[in-house]
């Protein structure tokens, strides 16, 4: 009788402490939504082994994520993109994996942030592990890590608390990165002022929208903007240009060989970031000579009235209204240049 009674004291206040632990994170304006983790990404990255011609696979860093919209992508094409992209990593392992592991024969729109594609070829670099280490894991996975992710879609979909990032700075409700918030005396990394809010949603096929609350709460909008002055203020690594362009067109050659297509664009970028990349990477030095040694189709916002008439939120990213209209108009450009298929139509 004891037994049964301790047994239901345990499972009550186990009960009574989660529920207090997520009525805490609601009343501080979290919901649930998936991790953008390392599962999801390959549950994605399997879906570039069965694609065909048609299919468009997507690649770059968040700037991708947050400004091209799946669901716009298929209204005006009847084609779903495959998303690849991953915040704060270059494109070019990934590239190289679609490359080299798989058949693909259709189209990659390859996002080129500038100071993230021409970063580095080091694969111990954050920018490039970040990438690179996704494709390892895609595969390597077992068969109960596939299981295991399955079924944390529901509880991830009904708890604002559930998060299992791998970089917890990304989300201060991660119980890493709130660990990480405590300031020791013997630690060396320098952590950001104010804490990285996640300001994004995502869904099970990692289609990014920008939360609504950038756009009404100013102080939320200013404290990503802190982050990103705090992060990238201080001395950063000289970009390796020709390394990362050899590096690229090496792949590149291999994969229009085999019949594929290759698109670059670069998205819109505001204040702090425009300034930070047109001085130290120009567009003439890094962008224009890049197009002209890969000689594939290339899209630069400020080249069409139609991606140039946007405001980035945080200086790097566009609202979730502004990327459906973002991507809407990348897309007609593409129709009309003949670069991409529509089945719709066919």
């Amino acid at each position: 009788m004891n037994l049964k009674k301790s047994l239901v004291i345990a499972v009550s206040l186990s009960i009574l402490s989660i529920a207090a632990w997520e009525i805490y994170w609601r009343s501080q304006g979290y919901f649930p939504d998936l991790d953008d983790d390392k599962y999801l990404w390959a549950k994605t990255r399997a879906n570039v082994d069965k694609a065909t011609g048609d299919d468009v696979v997507l690649i770059g860093s968040s700037r991708v994520l947050f400004n091209i919209q799946l669901g716009q992508w298929e209204t005006s094409t009847g084609i779903k993109p495959i998303q690849l992209a991953n915040a704060g990593a270059t494109p070019l392992p990934v590239f190289h994996d679609i490359v080299e592991n798989t058949n693909f024969k259709g189209t990659v729109i390859v996002g080129v942030t500038p100071p993230l594609f021409f970063s580095t070829t080091f694969e111990q670099a954050p920018p490039w592990s970040r990438a690179s280490s996704l494709s390892v894991f895609y595969k390597n996975r077992t068969y109960a890590q596939r299981l295991n992710h399955s079924l944390s879609i529901p509880i991830q979909n009904c708890l604002a608390f559930v998060s299992n990032d791998d970089e917890a700075w990304f989300d201060d409700i991660n119980l890493k990165a709130i660990l990480k918030t405590i300031q020791l005396p013997s630690r060396t990394e320098k952590l950001p002022e104010s804490p990285f809010r996640r300001f994004q949603d995502i869904d099970i096929n990692r289609n990014v929208r920008m939360k609504e609350r950038m756009l009404s709460d100013t102080a939320f909008a200013n404290s990503i903007k802190t982050v990103w002055k705090t992060m990238l203020s201080g001395d950063m690594p000289p970009p390796e240009k020709e390394a990362t362009i050899e590096y690229f067109l090496k792949d590149a050659e291999k994969f229009t060989s085999r019949g594929g297509k290759i698109i670059l664009l670069r998205s819109p970028s505001d204040g702090f970031f425009k300034e930070l990349e047109s001085k130290g990477l120009p567009r003439s030095e890094f962008w224009d000579e890049l197009v002209t040694k890969a000689n594939v189709p290339a899209y630069h916002y400020q080249d069409y009235e139609s991606l140039s008439a946007f405001k980035t939120i945080e200086w790097s990213h566009l609202s979730a209204k502004d990327a459906d209209q973002f991507t809407e108009n990348f897309v007609k450009i593409l129709l009309e240049d003949g670069l991409i298929t529509n089945i719709k139509t066919n």
